[in-house]
């Protein structure tokens, strides 16, 4: 008995956010359709146009604009930003640097720092215990 495998598929919704492009702004045919996991791995590896062009410019999703101003995204919506941004306008408040950015930056910091710290400590009780055994 021989099994058929059908091909995998996901919403257009996942296919985006996996290639980190805003839905809305991505061409029809892409948004109506669904997206196997072949025509997936193809767009991330030989990217067309439209999708480089997105990449570049934007509209952008929060998770990308957040990465862009190296804050998180609970810091975007803190900051009042609820849209998607482009290239453009990401640059903008890099340059304009409003005092809510500044914050969100700081906090962002600190958080990685003692993620750094707390991923040190947990090695030290690692080697700690290897040589104990």
């Amino acid at each position: 008995m021989t099994s058929h495998r059908t091909p995998q598929s996901m919403k257009p919704a996942t296919a985006a956010k996996k290639l980190g492009v805003y839905l809305e702004a991505t061409p029809a045919e892409f948004q109506e359709g669904a997206v196997s996991r072949d025509e997936l791995n193809t767009l991330q590896t030989d990217p067309p146009e439209w999708l480089r062009e997105l990449r570049r410019n934007g509209p952008h999703p929060r998770p990308v604009v957040a990465a862009k101003l190296g804050i998180s995204i609970s810091g975007l919506a803190r900051g009042g930003v609820t849209e998607a941004l482009t290239t453009e306008q990401i640059e903008a408040l890099k340059t304009e640097n409003p005092e809510w950015l500044q914050k969100e930056r700081a906090t962002q910091a600190e958080v990685r720092k003692e993620a750094a710290r707390i991923k040190e400590k947990q090695a030290e009780k690692a080697e700690a215990a290897r040589d104990r055994s």
